[in-house]
């Protein structure tokens, strides 16, 4: 009896080990907007680490998802950077939002030779505003309407 006690607790530390909640929620549209723009201006001084530490305060996904994502972003950055220079600065391209439940935002990182998107959006759950998602690529054009 013991032996099948230790297997399912085993299996439930396995299956849980990659799940992680969010240990903060933003209380009011400031303070998401700030998580943006820090966010942002990590990503401008490439400070990719500190950008995931940062997101990963908000963002109930797991801890693995999140690392992946890292670890993508920073072979991309440097990739980008070669190719295209060194960051200019940061521009917000725009705002929207669904009624009082949801908000994205979406900002530029100006290379000397082209930019990229970085797209925040915010879910309001009872608790407060969490971190739905967060992408970012080169298809700055999109923005163009």
């Amino acid at each position: 009896m013991n032996f099948i006690k230790l297997i399912i607790i085993t299996a439930l530390l396995v299956t849980f080990s990659g799940i992680k909640a969010q240990s903060k929620f933003l209380n009011t549209i400031p303070d998401v907007k700030d998580v943006s723009l820090k966010t942002t201006l990590f990503f401008k001084d490439k400070k990719i680490e500190e950008a995931f530490t940062f997101l990963r305060t908000y963002w109930p996904i797991p801890d693995n998802e999140i690392d992946e994502v890292q670890t993508k972003s920073i072979k991309s950055l440097n990739m980008v950077e070669e190719r295209f220079g060194k960051t200019q600065g940061i521009l917000k391209v725009k705002e929207e939002t669904i009624k009082d439940i949801a908000i994205r935002e979406t900002y530029l990182v100006q290379f000397e030779k082209t930019a990229i998107r970085l797209k925040f959006t915010y879910y309001k759950t009872p608790k407060g505003w969490i971190v739905n998602s967060f992408s970012w690529d080169d298809d700055f054009d999109k923005e163009f309407k």
